[in-house]
């Protein structure tokens, strides 16, 4: 394995009933709290209403941010930031999915910085000289994995640039993950997210060392317990168990324990990203459309991986198969999953332009970490032979 350090500052409360148990406690020390959520669905399915009173039980002042949209913007970060100046907030309390949570990462630092955190912070790598306004986070969609790191994907609309930075002064103090909070998700949402959990799994996976590593074994053990535990979600939205395992496959993805030792490859991220920043296509949509035909332009470069991969992800026998013929069968019975679990496997689904992709694809970062070094050139290849 590669030299690394490994931290994580994010203590997590997970359980049934968990909110209830501490919530309390978890703000016992601010007063003045910025309560951020979503569109709405946690004033619907009872989950506002349980928060919000076990806060004002304990007299603490509520400020509300809401309307956080799924690809968050620099927009709505400058937006909760001033009112958290404003009110002088001592806390700041994402209830929702990833996007809630990375844009109430940017909001604790920009709420405590006077310039520009876009420019600073997200348009290059940055510094973090002092402490942002603290975070505590309570889940209600498993997907991104947000709740266990720095990271925060934000979208500048001004420019059409959407990208992730993770800067580990960001990880949320605490978060509180009851597996019940996500049974109201919608299937296509829950499906969605789950499809996020296994490409981060994978574009970990996919990449080096290739020699025998603990990261590799713990992923292969993740990616099959995605793969059994959305077909029961997807069946039974309330299977408990099946919901609590999705939940902590996703932390697990994105908590940084994986990704030690390994390269990391996250270019069908940057690709998604992009996309998303000029059609707001749903992020897990997205990358279900991308990762077969990414991965068929570089498995040769891989090939003991993707060997690896359908073996021991997929069950698929060698039975007289060469390398190339098994890897390309673990690649097919990726593609057959998207389709089984209803995601789409065109670009042109996601509201994509034909006119529009030489721009998407120029406009993509290059990951250093990827089996094959991309080109714009190829990656817009992969957008064309993706587009219907």
């Amino acid at each position: 394995m590669n030299n690394f350090i490994f931290q994580n500052a994010t203590k997590v409360y997970f359980g049934r009933g968990c909110v209830k148990e501490y919530l309390a406690c978890l703000t016992k020390k601010a007063k003045t709290i910025l309560l951020a959520y979503g569109g709405g669905s946690i004033r619907r399915n009872g989950i506002y209403d349980e928060v919000v009173g076990i806060l004002q039980e304990k007299g603490k002042t509520i400020v509300e941010f809401s309307g956080i949209m799924s690809n968050p913007t620099y927009q709505k970060v400058q937006e909760g930031a001033k009112l958290a100046r404003e009110h002088h907030v001592d806390m700041i309390l994402a209830v929702g999915g990833g996007s809630t949570m990375d844009c109430c990462k940017a909001v604790s630092l920009a709420a405590r910085y006077s310039g520009d955190i876009w420019e600073d912070f997200w348009a290059r790598p940055g510094v973090i000289d002092f402490e942002p306004l603290p975070l505590g986070v309570i889940v209600t969609v498993a997907g991104t994995g947000s709740e266990c790191n720095g990271g925060a994907v934000i979208t500048n609309e001004e420019k059409r640039v959407k990208t992730g930075r993770d800067y580990p002064q960001l990880n949320p103090r605490f978060a509180l993950m009851d597996p019940t909070y996500t049974f109201s998700v919608p299937k296509g949402q829950m499906i969605s997210g789950s499809f996020d959990i296994l490409s981060h799994i994978m574009e970990t996976y996919f990449s080096e060392p290739n020699e025998d590593n603990v990261s590799d074994d713990i992923m292969e053990a993740l990616m099959r317990s995605v793969i059994r535990n959305l077909r029961i979600a997807i069946q039974a939205p309330e299977d408990y168990t099946a919901r609590s395992n999705l939940m902590w496959d996703s932390t697990m993805a994105e908590n940084r324990v994986i990704k030690m030792g390994k390269k990391c490859d996250f270019e069908c991220h940057n690709m998604e990203h992009q996309l998303g920043a000029y059609t707001n296509c749903n992020h897990g949509c997205g990358l279900a459309v991308l990762h077969p035909v990414y991965y068929r332009h570089i498995y040769r470069e891989g090939l003991p991986k993707f060997v690896r991969f359908a073996e021991h992800v997929w069950g698929i026998a060698r039975d007289g198969k060469t390398d190339e013929e098994l890897a390309l069968a673990g690649i097919n019975a990726l593609a057959n999953f998207i389709k089984e679990i209803g995601l789409p496997t065109t670009l042109k689904e996601l509201g994509a332009k034909r006119e529009q992709l030489k721009e998407i694809a120029d406009s993509c970062g290059i990951s250093q970490g990827s089996y094959k070094a991309m080109t714009h050139e190829e990656i817009l290849e992969i957008f064309q032979e993706c587009y219907e």
